[in-house]
């Protein structure tokens, strides 16, 4: 099963990538733009049959806790649209597009894949933005609008790319700081990180057992 690792930065997948072998990985840079470019460019030059995210996140939702781990089943470019008179107007709410059209569902770029209904972690809605922020006005927006319980800057642009080249992913996220708080030393980054690589490890190995099941 050919699987093909992405991540913002190394330091995410640094435990993921000091132990494993024969599993290609892509260090995008962070940001949904550089998501995009550098996942579509290397998908040109090879073919998979799973693309894996991992990621840390903030959680807009103390029903998750600081390092815990979960995947996106569905994600939004939430800020892509119109702050106008305390309110996020979004591309769609405005018609300037259509919120059902490839690859969006009602506005969603939605994961669909088996093992999301599958596998033992919690499975969530994310919601993308460009800049992060400890305007709790804006981060309320957010919340109230999308209903999404993590954050990150790249997960909808992971989506938007997979499901634009029909490659099977999914998105694995681990929880490192609540969103608006911006003092790290609330945050637990290194749990977060452990936790994330050992469940991604976790994630590959079930993927491929799975995949042996889904062709026997």
């Amino acid at each position: 099963m050919q699987i093909l690792v992405v991540s913002a930065t190394e330091l995410e997948i640094a435990p993921f990538l000091a132990g494993q072998t024969g599993i290609d990985h892509l260090i995008t840079g962070v940001g949904g733009h550089a998501c995009l470019y550098y996942l579509q460019t290397h998908l040109q030059k090879k073919n998979y049959e799973l693309a894996i995210q991992a990621g840390i996140a903030g959680s807009f939702s103390d029903e998750l806790s600081l390092g815990e781990t979960v995947l996106v089943e569905k994600d939004v470019f939430a800020d892509l649209g119109v702050f106008e008179h305390g309110e996020l107007k979004t591309l769609f709410d405005m018609g300037l597009a259509n919120k059902n059209e490839w690859p969006y569902q009602e506005g969603w770029l939605l994961n669909d894949h088996p093992l999301l209904s599958d596998y033992k972690l919690k499975k969530v809605a994310a919601a993308s933005v460009n800049s992060l922020s400890d305007d709790r006005s804006l981060t309320a927006l957010y919340k109230n609008k999308f209903n999404a319980a993590v954050e990150s800057m790249e997960g909808a642009a992971f989506h938007y790319t997979c499901l634009q080249q029909k490659i099977p992913f999914l998105q694995l996220r681990s929880i490192s700081n609540r969103v608006g708080d911006r003092d790290k030393n609330n945050w637990k980054m290194m749990e977060a990180i452990k936790h994330l690589n050992d469940e991604l490890k976790a994630l590959i190995q079930y993927s491929r057992q799975q995949d042996l099941n889904y062709k026997s």
